[in-house]
């Protein structure tokens, strides 16, 4: 395979400042990162470093003020301009989970899966949900609502939507945060399963240490700037 058929996104030189003049902040700062298809990979930092920043640009949601962004080899961001339907490329190739799942209270855990899978109809949505909640071993709990599943079935019910229609990247913006660390650890296995066995890349922002193993790549960010993680360094 060549590099543009195994690369999810690519950043290069993405740079992002909110403010002006003495007020100015810099959020990224000459950042370049490739994320590859059957990867999983962790973004760790202090709060205010850039991370979600990052994530907001990888994700199409809200883009760097300079800089260029290929997604699987094609360039569709340069300078802040869309040169593709940014808006579609999510709905169709991206997949997103957060901190909270944010799942639909009045759905079950299938529908809200449900909802999210846009080929082949009602009937096909379905059985896509299933096997997707299967796949994630939660399935016994499809005909339930969010109120009654644990913070970790609601976050494999969460990462069962953002996997609906099959996306090449999922990015993940601190999804263990409220879980405690065996159900932390259970959710970011789940990311690297994804990966590997679903040919995605995922991007996980992360304050969480204990699960690093977990992960193929370790990334750290501080004032605005990317390096590869460093143990050392970080403690």
């Amino acid at each position: 395979m060549t590099m543009a058929e195994t690369e999810a996104v690519r950043a290069v030189s993405l740079r992002k400042t909110y403010g002006t003049g003495s007020a100015a902040i810099v959020a990224l700062d000459d950042v370049s990162l490739t994320l590859e298809r059957g990867t999983v990979s962790a973004l760790l930092g202090p709060s205010g470093s850039g991370k979600s920043t990052l994530i907001k640009a990888l994700g199409f949601v809200s883009p760097a003020d300079s800089g260029e962004v290929f997604f699987e080899g094609r360039p569709v961001v340069k300078d802040g301009v869309p040169l593709a339907d940014l808006s579609r490329l999510r709905r169709k190739h991206l997949g997103f989970v957060f901190q909270k799942a944010n799942l639909t209270s009045f759905l079950t855990a299938r529908e809200n899966v449900e909802i999210a899978c846009e080929f082949g109809g009602k009937t096909e949505g379905r059985r896509r949900a299933r096997e997707l909640l299967g796949y994630l071993d939660v399935v016994h709990r499809e005909s339930s609502y969010p109120e009654t599943l644990s913070g970790g079935e609601q976050q494999r019910v969460a990462i069962a939507r953002a996997l609906a229609n099959e996306p090449s990247l999922i990015l993940a913006d601190e999804p263990t945060a409220a879980l405690d660390s065996i159900r932390s650890r259970n959710v970011m296995e789940l990311f690297r399963k994804v990966a590997h066995e679903r040919s995605a890349a995922v991007l996980v922002v992360t304050h969480d240490h204990r699960a690093l193993d977990v992960f193929d790549v370790l990334y750290e960010m501080e004032d605005g700037r990317i390096r590869p993680y460093s143990p050392v360094a970080a403690h």
